[in-house]
């Protein structure tokens, strides 16, 4: 349901990572939400540090993430996770400029060619 506003987004793309939902608006990479063991049960924030703050002073239920530290985490155990992970939904919607990352490109293999002789 945390996603489903951005899907009616048209530049909306929805991709599979880390056994979870991704969420891109326009390229960028917004928002992950996982329902697995902690610390991949809620949502990701994809933002980077120099952001954190802004973010947190806004929401301040939101951590580091333990194992992804440039992004913050919203548990699902939190008491107010249904309501920050609407209002995150909303923020990407809106194309906060503290919300979302540029993914990295992927590395393309190169091809081994032998000849056998």
């Amino acid at each position: 349901w945390i996603l489903e506003p951005l899907e009616r987004d048209a530049n909306y793309t929805h991709r599979k990572m880390f056994g979870a939902d991704a969420a891109y608006l326009d390229g960028l990479l917004y928002l992950i939400v996982a329902d697995r063991d902690d610390p991949w049960n809620g949502v990701m924030v994809c933002t980077s540090q120099d952001r954190h703050a802004a973010l947190l002073a806004d929401m301040q239920n939101l951590l580091p993430h333990p194992v992804l530290g440039k992004w913050l985490y919203l548990p699902q155990a939190d008491e107010a996770f249904e309501a920050t992970a609407a209002t995150l939904a909303e923020l990407a919607l809106a194309r906060d400029p503290r919300l979302g990352v540029a993914p990295r490109p992927k590395l393309r293999r190169r091809k081994s060619w032998r000849t056998e002789e």
